[in-house]
């Protein structure tokens, strides 16, 4: 009997600002038993709870819909924005008809429904401003529903009766003159009859820094309450807001990185009485708030789909060392003792520390940041690989009552803190945890086998993806926070197949239509001070990477709406350097300041006139481009993209590939061939076919000299061409260079490159935990949102098992194989398909050449050339010139392939 779980709009459960235009209904299925198919499926739609129980008043009703998918699009009449609403599956197994649990979601504000104005505490504009806030509203009566929604400009911390509302580093950044995020919450349960407390601290950056763009300070909340009897009220911000005259942030502090990221957070909290927040706190250091300045009214408002940041986990941290750097050591209660403690986190994390003190009003806590200890054993005064004598925030003290703190308004990347301070010492776990906080993404995928160095691999590479996502995709959590094209295209290879990372990647690929220039290119990141002479760079190898990424991310999910928004920007991107082809070698040239082939520390020639590499990814950009013309049934648009594509491929060739060495040039004349230019090379099958095997075998015979851009399509190429030993070898190697050297030398998370010199925290070299899920335990995916599966592993003798787990649309899709018996003779493989999908396991010439005997669960389905019938979910299986290919339905198998028939 089928189950359907897992209700889903626009790919997020239960979101509270769904568009009400736009909205997507979709549902997993699960059951016992193989080969479940089911033949039809209705969704219902009420506006109200009673009416899901009582089954009547349907707002929109598909009827019975007689296909096979796990989706429907809304197609009733236009839904009321800020209004709740529950709805239903049901899908029919033959005659069985099965009905999921009700599920809800809140549709948001159209920019023109919102009536709050935008505040602030006063009417200048300065960096690192901090505003407080406050109201106090009464409720007149049993509350039906109540949903807030609130924004600002850069973050907020929202409480309500002193309780936090929402998670962290809210809302995300976005360019806010393009589309302003706003998040909105369910209060319901949070809101009593009579008085109540709305709080907030809200923080504006400025300063041109890297990862944002600065805009203007302000904040905005919408209250929309629905009383039991039907009235309605609505409460929003104005000028009758009190906000704080003198506030316990200090204002204008210094930003801790040199690319002004965050701003010190110095608090001394014995300016403000915590009671600030609850209901009759009164104080003369309250002002009215004043309106923002009026050209923040034309910002488009749009609900944020991206989950907020959460705090995953509280790490105990390990007190690495304690001194009294100043007072005397033995008087513990000297008025001018000063403490030194290091603590040790165990790994480098995103998020911030949290300080809980007692009775030590007045004294002053420092909390500084880094990636690695000095020779003295203390932090480095850096972030990452660039000095700054900022990393740090400081907490003053107020009151004797029991506090706790943390500077949680931006995020910090470390390892380890250094606290100074006036108090006793810190006990780790009772005065101080490390709070380790990413984007709130679902993660189901994994991968483990017998090599403990790759399980450390895989789990480096699961955390640094983390500590890359607290309000958007970014290289690297401490030096810069920012958002590049190239970066989220790696790293989108291993968040796919790990977490439900669709609203991650395709924020990406909204901020940089946002941010796209008039001439079709885009700043190097985004969201970005452009106009800052520091941010205003470009690369043109990265803009190519806006196509692949939307390639994928569509083709993992199998949404056309994904395309649809993204396929305006790639063709005017892509039509800007087809502009600019030189018409003698029909190649695009290398004319821009900063071209990057690979990175970092290259070794690919980059002065020639024309690259190899940016060539061929102009090349991979217009063939996405040609695919997802035709998806959308812009037939004429493909072929014009496709013809494009020919051409410049046929120019490649002409011009950069050496038919005497069967190798691409890095460039026009140059004399050097790169290993991972022709990596890429082999990958995008622009080698011609009869020189393609003897440029694998050489670039499988080269030094290793790619670095994190160029190995991805290197070890993809030597992969499926035939060269899996050398591939995984690159991978498992202890030695230099390589991922397996990090983890060797203490690595938690993955390094920017080989060497121990620049972020150790960098998320694009992650895409070797999807290399073994995929090539190893052998998961390809064959269609565009998993319908089909391709199950291939690779077993390398050094391994005795593998196993990973993918999480797709359909749910979880799992393999393990392990060789078992005294001479590691028989082969189990065990397999979890989800309904929905379809597959093929294949295993190729080795150990396969052996095998006399094939079971499924104890029931030949093949022996000595002889294939069995009958078996539940088996649709076929072949013996093809030693490689075994046996088809599947959905459901849960285990293969035990034998050596003998007697066994």
């Amino acid at each position: 009997m089928l189950q359907v779980i897992d209700l889903r709009v626009n790919g997020a459960a239960e979101p509270m600002s769904a568009n009400p235009g736009d909205v997507v209904f979709s549902w997993r299925l699960t059951g016992e038993g193989r080969a479940n198919e089911w033949t039809a499926f209705q969704v219902q739609l009420f506006d109200k709870q009673s009416s899901v129980r009582e089954g009547a008043g349907a707002v929109w009703d598909s009827g019975k819909v007689e296909l096979q998918e796990t989706y429907a699009t809304y197609s009733g009449p236009a839904l009321e924005s800020a209004s709740l609403y529950w709805w239903r599956v049901r899908v029919w197994e033959k005659e069985q008809v099965t009905e999921s649990v009700p599920a809800r979601f809140g549709t948001g504000l159209l920019t023109h429904e919102w009536r709050a104005e935008w505040i602030w505490s006063h009417t200048e504009v300065s960096c690192n401003d901090f505003a407080y806030f406050r109201k106090e509203l009464d409720i007149h009566g049993a509350i039906g529903s109540a949903r807030l929604f609130v924004s600002a400009h850069n973050v907020a911390n929202l409480y309500l009766n002193g309780k936090k509302i929402g998670g962290y580093v809210t809302p995300a950044p976005t360019n806010p003159w393009r589309r302003k995020y706003y998040t909105a919450y369910d209060v319901t349960p949070l809101l009593a009859a009579g008085p109540n407390c709305i709080a907030v601290v809200a923080h504006y950056l400025g300063g041109s820094g890297q990862n944002y763009v600065n805009g203007l300070p302000g904040f905005r909340l919408q209250l929309h309450v629905v009383y039991r009897d039907g009235t309605t009220e609505c409460f929003k911000t104005d000028t009758t807001w009190e906000t704080i005259r003198d506030v316990p942030h200090r204002i204008g502090t210094p930003y801790q990185q040199n690319r002004r990221i965050s701003a010190i957070e110095d608090v001394d909290a014995g300016k403000l009485d915590h009671g600030w927040m609850q209901v009759g706190f009164a104080s003369g250091q309250y002002e009215r708030a004043v309106l923002a300045d009026s050209r923040i009214r034309g910002w488009t408002m749009v609900g944020q789909q991206l989950p907020e940041g959460e705090i995953e986990e509280l790490i105990v941290p390990v007190e690495l060392c304690c001194e009294t750097v100043s007072g005397e050591a033995d008087k513990p209660d000297s008025e001018q003792r000063t403490v030194r403690q290091v603590f040790d986190a165990g790994k480098i994390v995103s998020g911030w520390p949290r300080l809980r003190l007692a009775g030590t009003a007045g004294a002053t806590v420092q909390l500084r940041y880094a990636e690695q200890l000095d020779e003295q054993g203390f932090v480095k005064h850096q972030v990452c690989n660039e000095k700054s004598d900022h990393y740090y925030d400081l907490y003053t003290a107020g009151g004797e009552e029991p506090q706790v703190w943390q500077p949680d308004l931006s995020y910090k990347a470390f390892r380890f803190v250094e606290v100074t301070h006036q108090t006793d010492r810190l006990v780790p776990g009772a005065d101080l945890w490390i709070a380790s906080a990413h984007t709130a993404m679902t993660e189901r995928g994994s991968f483990r086998c017998s090599n403990e160095l790759l399980n450390e691999m895989a789990d480096a590479c699961i955390q640094t993806l983390k500590n890359n996502t607290l309000g958007q995709a970014t290289d690297c959590p401490h030096r810069e926070q920012a958002q590049y094209l190239a970066d989220v295209d790696l790293q989108a290879e291993a968040l796919l197949y790990n977490f439900d990372a669709r609203s991650i990647l395709t924020k990406t690929l909204d901020d940089f239509t946002d941010g796209q220039l008039e001439d079709g290119s885009f700043p190097y990141v985004y969201p970005t001070n452009f106009d800052n002479p520091a941010f205003n760079k470009q690369i043109p190898e990265w803009d190519l990477h806006y196509c692949t990424l939307f390639h994928k991310t569509y083709y993992y999910y199998g949404d056309n709406r994904i395309i649809a928004a993204c396929f305006e920007t790639a063709k005017r991107m892509v039509h800007h350097y087809w502009a600019r082809l030189d018409e003698k070698t029909g190649l695009v040239p290398a004319d821009r300041p900063w071209h990057i082939s690979d990175w970092p520390y290259s070794t690919v020639q980059k002065t020639a006139p024309f690259l190899t590499v940016q060539n061929i990814k102009l090349v991979q950009a217009t063939e996405a481009l040609a695919d997802m013309a035709a998806v959308l049934g812009k037939q004429t648009e493909a072929q014009s993209f496709e013809r494009m594509a020919g051409k410049l491929r046929v120019s490649i060739v002409e011009s950069l590939f050496d038919r005497e060495t069967g190798l691409f040039r890095d460039g026009f004349q140059s004399p050097n061939y790169h290993q991972g230019v022709n990596g890429l090379a082999i990958h995008a099958e622009l080698v011609p076919e009869e020189a393609v095997s003897r440029a694998l075998t050489a670039i499988a015979e080269m030094k290793w000299e790619s670095r994190t851009v160029l190995s991805l399509p290197l070890l993809r190429a030597l992969f499926e061409g035939g060269k899996q030993e050398k591939a995984y070898q690159l991978i498992a190697s202890p030695d230099y260079p390589g991922w397996g050297y990090m983890i060797r030398s203490g690595a938690k998370t993955m390094w920017e490159g080989w060497d121990d010199i620049n972020s150790h925290c960098h998320a694009w070299n992650s895409y070797p935990l999807r290399l073994l899920q995929e090539y190893v335990a052998g998961i390809r995916q064959r269609s565009p949102g998993f319908r089909d599966v391709e199950l291939r592993p690779y077993m390398p003798d050094d391994l005795t098992f593998a196993e990973a787990t993918v999480t797709t649309v359909y749910g979880e899709l799992f393999i393990r194989w392990e060789r078992q018996g005294p001479d590691k003779a028989q082969l189990r493989v065990h397999i979890s398909i989800p309904i929905g999908m379809s597959g093929r396991l294949i295993i190729e010439p080795g150990l396969s050449a052996q095998v006399s005997r094939i079971e499924q669960s104890g029931e030949t389905i093949w022996m000595c050339g002889h294939s069995y019938e009958g078996i539940e979910g088996v649709t076929s299986c072949a013996w093809n010139g030693g490689t075994v290919e046996i088809g599947l339905k959905a459901g849960h198998y285990d293969f035990a392939f034998l050596p003998s028939p007697y066994e």
